[in-house]
């Protein structure tokens, strides 16, 4: 398989916790992990990884629940 472009790899460090910290605001900030992943070219389980080491508290799943339609 190849790729379209190279593989994004974060070391530990500075650099890593400045990318954490700027997607930890804006998943803050309403953005879902898979608009962030695009955003900055890297794959969901990367994205979620830094998220989750910058001690972000997930939504859950699946977005707000509807109400069902009372019957007429």
């Amino acid at each position: 398989m190849s790729r379209t472009s190279p593989a994004r790899r974060l070391r530990s460090g500075p650099e890593r916790d400045r990318v954490a910290a700027e997607l930890k605001t804006k998943y803050a900030q309403g953005a879902s992990i898979r608009a962030l992943a695009e955003q900055t070219d890297r794959s969901y389980g990367g994205v979620h990884r830094l998220l989750a080491d910058a001690g972000v508290v997930f939504r859950p799943r699946g977005g707000a629940i509807r109400k069902a339609a009372e019957p007429s």
